[in-house]
């Protein structure tokens, strides 16, 4: 988007300004890239302490079936997804993408189950789009509740807990993936213990007039510090997740992606719900017969950062083209570069020797483990 008056901005943007943000586009939203401290130190900062994130730029929507019941509401959102929804149990939180009737992503999502309802949090860039499908796909008689009055911050980093527990002590007996309603302070909010960085954390969705009471409340405490999206990146990179766009799109299916996990025995071949999904002869295809290829990890030689969408080689001369970088950085917790991208299944091995372009050389990188760093979540 060229013209900056455009731009959406969140509940939080004259918090940003204020704190000192360097603001840029993003999905459509002007959005903090990073603050004074800079990427470096907020990458470091929230793996030794606690950042604070305004990821209010994502969607959050609510789905109600006709019957009130969320059996009912389940079963509707399963036409759409290769996840168990149906037996997700209150106050819990499950990972899920939709998927087109080729077997490519649309979107990942997370999906919690509150009382008979549904609350689904969507990717800023997809929004739009995903609200559509929603309305368009789900059964007749499905509501679909687009919460724009609502907020959603992210509280990421080992003290974490300690942090958002200062505001309601309820929250430290959550474990990862739990969803609860809960007051900070006078604040009503939803709270899920999750995050995109690997750490243990939180998000927390409020109604957008108290989200700059939230945050300042939060940062008020010595531990949280605000961190930007430049942080957020390199975050999640080294947690090894999927960015969708770069690592994840429509022509990416679920096993390609190495998010399989994500598909729950049930909705497999054999199980009680199997297939019903949009894409679901060929993903279900897949993850009986394999792939062709597989998003791995990937661990440059020396120090240069290997960007997408660099061109992958089985040889040192470019002779042989095998596969893309489809994100890729500097970790400042590895302490040198690290990418993800897709090989062909028989060299997604870790140890596999494999070689990149970069402004017309060939650089050496080991296919590695994800992800890059422990992840700390509280089970």
């Amino acid at each position: 988007m060229n013209d900056q008056t455009q731009l959406k901005r969140t509940p939080l943007y004259d918090l940003h300004v204020s704190l000192g943000a360097r603001m840029v586009p993003f999905a459509g939203y002007d959005m903090p890239v990073q603050y004074p401290a800079g990427v470096l130190k907020e990458h470091v900062h929230t793996r030794a302490a606690a950042g604070l994130f305004d990821v209010s730029h994502m969607g959050q929507v609510e789905l109600i079936a006709a019957s009130r019941t969320y059996e009912d509401a389940a079963r509707a959102l399963e036409t759409l997804v290769p996840v168990d929804i149906l037996e997700l149990k209150d106050g819990r939180q499950r990972y899920g993408f939709f998927t087109d009737d080729k077997g490519g992503i649309l979107d990942d999502l997370m999906i919690t189950r509150l009382g008979e309802r549904l609350l689904v949090v969507i990717n800023a860039g997809c929004k739009d789009s995903d609200i559509a499908h929603m309305r368009a796909k789900l059964p007749d008689g499905v509501q679909v509740f687009v919460h724009d009055d609502r907020a959603l911050l992210a509280l990421q980093g080992p003290k974490a807990e300690d942090v958002l527990a200062a505001l309601s002590s309820d929250v430290a007996s959550m474990k990862f993936m739990d969803v609860r309603e809960v007051s900070l302070g006078d604040i009503s909010a939803i709270v899920s213990r999750t995050g995109y960085s690997g750490e243990d954390g939180f998000e927390i969705s409020v109604p957008a007039d108290r989200a700059t009471d939230l945050a300042k409340a939060l940062l008020d405490q010595t531990d949280c510090a605000p961190i930007g999206l430049g942080a957020r990146d390199s975050l999640r990179l080294e947690a090894g997740l999927c960015l969708y766009g770069n690592d994840i799109d429509t022509t990416t299916s679920p096993i390609e992606a190495s998010i399989e996990w994500g598909i729950q025995k049930v909705r497999r071949t054999g199980g009680a719900r199997a297939g019903g999904f949009p894409g679901a002869t060929r993903i279900l295809g897949e993850l009986e017969n394999g792939v062709s290829r597989r998003r791995v990890g990937l661990k440059p030689e020396g120090k240069a950062p290997v960007r997408p969408p660099a061109k992958l080689f089985a040889d040192a001369e470019g002779k042989t083209e095998i596969g893309h970088v489809s994100s890729g950085g500097f970790g400042p917790s590895v302490e040198g570069p690290v990418a993800m991208g897709y090989v062909p299944t028989e060299m997604a091995v870790p140890g596999t020797q494999v070689f990149a372009e970069v402004r017309g050389r060939f650089l050496s990188l080991t296919v590695t483990a994800l992800p890059f760093v422990t992840t700390t979540y509280k089970r």
